[in-house]
């Protein structure tokens, strides 16, 4: 059934569907109704004040007895979720709030009435930026806020957009089209360009060295993955190779894992720790970031190589007046954070920075500087970069029109110059989860998701997985979330890996150079470097959208993603830790977590029929990755997964085909890869007898030439086209007659206790190779 919510403002309740969301809505809010295509399930949200200033705090109503999740900058540059049922716990600096009610308007039974879902985007209007928050009388607030004191309104009239549904996930995707078509300052995922390393294993310098990374380090480090055969195909040269100044040596200069913050960039180029020796006759001419790029490329196949740089050039900035930078016309400015910020986590960075102050190049002089960086770095062999520390320049728009107009000159600055030297559209942001960028990001299309993986902090582990995968709920509306680095060798490295492998996101890793756990890695990495990657964000399933994994002491996080032909549902305990708002800082709150217990099933894959094709019946069979075991699920069924903190499990969930009368069939993958199913990229039913096929290829609109369940053949073939090499697995409820990989007859085992039929795929010569696997049934 589709349902058309009604949003509307009634004897001072703001209601849905017949359900009210909020009460006591104040006269000065409006309510303006969405209109145009996809906007009729929508609503903005406007407030006037009496008079004109730079910041206003409008409370909208109260919110009590409702579960919502939201996400909230717990510090100036991340993201993270919480849980709760009233205004007051909603924190400050909330970007992204999801409310759960039911249908009042419904027929029957209130506990029959579908569930609907609200969500709530606070938007960009003008030179104004929305967030919401909470007080301790249970008031939802819209804080609408410039950054320049010189820059003042006394209203918004569509400052944060509402839309309804019955399915979380469309309604959000809903939302966040109907923002981009009223907002027309960005664009989302799935318009754009997707760079080509995030198919391909990588390695990045930051955990390996830091700071201190070199030339000699990065070979090092190549060398080592290739030698273990798990060898990275895209490199990511991080923080520590650019020239920065050294003047700043006080006391109270911050330093962090060598990034010594308050220093500034004082030219384009590598520094003296990337200067090679070339015996050759151009050894004055040619970098030594050019000669380091190609032995990278010749010597170890690398395919793209990444830089790192700040949004701002380096963390401080660019040193004014530094020599061959003077035509950037930087100046000092000293950043001030917003209230909402300042609430929740303090930071290092700022810290420094407001001290010594930022080299701000001048924002009608920073495509300038951007250009000439990424064509030097292009003209050395470079594919792309990682943009860092973007969330800086929402706290320097004094004097430049406020943190809106100065963020969105950066970011259309930046991505001119990506699209001019970058063709791949080659770039990663980092430190960038505010709606400032998010609302201005038209080709940007890759996005951390969460704050670092740190392999020192036991504190860190459990949420990072969590926050990723709630995060990516709002992020992967605008950009693929990118899980971050990990170390594969590492007490939580399977956790992380398990994780990374189902999130649909590049799979990179930090090693030090001969702290390589390969077997970890072979389940990751294809033998010609490429991975097995999902092909959506993932998210949490619905039955997790209002539960809180990292703090309630009982419910097991379940993320959800699909590949061409299954669904995927990884389940962990993130129970433990997470950020305190107390302490004002990520912490161990349970040193001693549960073992818990939850179910999985086909309705936690929220596309699982449009992947499975028309006529499926609802049967599937389900394996599960750690334990090796294959069940053969009915409609509606579930499995049961239990698990102690830091453990994991990834269930393949795999539509069952009725073959024959008799015969019932399902490709699984790969069994040793954590993403089995992502090796499966085309499935193909073909009755011998009439010679017709019935086609599928994982696409969600795919049709078959004729419907699976009607197919009676008394022999058929069916074709599977596979990537990758090793144990490959499927699903027969009958012993096949015969199985060829490219023509050439290939014995497999069957086990009729399970079903479960196995081949052993050979390493390919080629890159990316799908073999043709034919099963005669």
């Amino acid at each position: 059934m589709t349902v058309t919510p009604k949003i509307s403002i009634n004897n001072g309740n703001l209601v849905v569907n017949g359900k009210t969301i909020l009460t006591g809505v104040p006269d000065n809010i409006v309510l303006t109704p969405g209109t145009g295509a996809g906007l009729l399930a929508g609503a903005f949200i406007g407030a006037t004040g009496s008079n004109s200033k730079s910041l206003h705090v409008f409370p909208v109503g109260t919110l009590e007895g409702l579960r919502f999740m939201c996400l909230f900058r717990f510090k100036l540059w991340w993201m993270t979720q919480r849980m709760g049922t009233c205004g007051k716990d909603l924190p400050l600096e909330t970007q992204f709030l999801l409310v759960e009610s039911k249908d009042a308007t419904a027929e029957g039974e209130p506990d029959d009435a579908p569930t609907i879902y609200t969500v709530f985007l606070p938007l960009l209007e003008g030179q104004f930026r929305a967030a919401l928050q909470g007080n301790e009388k249970n008031e939802v607030e819209i804080c609408l806020e410039s950054g320049d004191t010189a820059v003042e309104t006394d209203q918004g009239l569509h400052i944060v957009y509402m839309h309804a549904g019955t399915n979380p996930f469309e309604v959000i995707s809903q939302a966040v089209e109907a923002a981009e078509r009223h907002m027309q300052t960005f664009v989302n995922r799935e318009k754009k360009k997707l760079p080509s390393f995030v198919d391909w294993f990588g390695w990045c310098t930051w955990d390996a060295f830091y700071t201190d990374v070199t030339a000699e380090a990065v070979e090092e480090g190549l060398k080592s993955l290739s030698e273990g055969k798990a060898p990275p195909r895209f490199l990511i040269i991080d923080d520590g190779w650019q020239q920065i100044g050294n003047e700043i040596r006080e006391s109270n200069a911050v330093v962090q894992e060598g990034a010594q913050f308050a220093n500034r960039l004082t030219g384009i180029k590598e520094n003296h720790k990337f200067q090679r020796n070339n015996s050759g006759e151009n050894k004055a001419t040619v970098p030594g970031l050019k000669l380091l790029v190609d032995e990278a490329k010749q010597q170890h196949n690398v395919k793209y190589v990444y830089v790192w740089h700040a949004l701002a050039g380096y963390w401080g900035g660019v040193k004014p007046a530094a020599a061959g930078m003077e035509h950037y016309d930087t100046a000092l400015a000293y950043p001030v954070s917003s209230p909402g910020v300042m609430g929740n986590q303090p930071d290092i960075v700022m810290d420094s920075l407001a001290v010594h102050g930022l080299g701000l190049v001048h924002p009608k002089k920073v495509f300038n500087f951007y250009n000439e960086l990424h064509a030097y770095l292009a003209s050395c062999g470079v594919d792309g970069v990682k943009v860092d520390v973007q969330n800086i320049i929402e706290t320097l728009g004094a004097g430049h029109g406020g943190r809106v107009a100065l963020t969105r000159a950066y970011h259309q600055a930046l991505e001119a110059s990506i699209a001019r030297n970058f063709p791949d559209n080659g770039c990663i942001a980092c430190m960038c989860h505010n709606t400032d960028g998010m609302y201005n990001a038209k080709q940007t299309a890759v996005v951390r998701a969460s704050d670092d993986f740190y392999p020192r902090d036991p504190a860190s582990h459990t949420i990072h997985i969590s926050s990723v995968a709630y995060n990516s709920v709002f992020l992967g509306e605008f950009m693929q979330p990118d899980w971050d680095m990990f170390h594969s060798l590492h007490p939580a490295a399977d956790y992380h890996a398990a994780a990374r492998a189902i999130g649909g996101c590049p799979i990179y890793v930090s090693d030090k150079p001969g702290n390589h756990n390969f077997n970890l890695l072979k389940k990751l990495v294809l033998p010609d470097g490429s991975v097995l990657r999902a092909l959506l964000p993932g998210r949490p399933t619905r039955d997790c959208l209002f539960s809180d994994p990292a703090r309630d002491g009982k419910s097991l996080l379940k993320i959800w993603n699909v590949n061409k032909c299954s669904g995927v549902v990884g389940a962990f305990n993130c129970q433990g830790a997470g950020w305190c708002k107390i302490a004002k800082t990520t912490r161990i709150h349970d040193a001693s977590p549960g073992t818990l217990t939850t179910s999985v099933s086909a309705a936690d894959v929220d596309i699982i029929s449009k992947v499975a094709g028309p006529n499926w019946g609802g049967d599937m069979v389900v394996y599960a990755h750690r334990s090796g075991e294959l069940i053969r699920l009915p409609k509606e069924a579930v499995v049961p997964v239990t698990l102690k903190v830091l453990e994991f499990e990834v269930f393949h969930l795999c539509p069952l085909k009725e073959i024959t009368s008799n015969i019932s069939f399902a490709p699984i993958g790969l069994l040793d890869m954590f993403n089995t199913g992502g090796a499966v990229e085309q499935f193909d039913v073909k009755l011998e007898s009439t010679n017709q096929a019935a086609f599928f290829d994982g696409e969600v609109a795919s049709e078959q030439t004729i419907p699976l369940s009607d197919i009676r053949a008394p022999s058929t073939t069916i074709t599977l086209k596979v990537r990758g090499a090793g144990r490959f697995g499927a699903y027969s409820s009958q012993r096949p007659l015969k199985c060829t990989v490219d023509g050439t007859d290939t014995s497999f085992e069957y086990d009729s206790a399970t079903g479960l039929m196995t081949l052993i795929l050979p390493v390919p010569e080629e890159e990316m190779y799908r073999w043709v696997i034919d099963i005669r049934v």
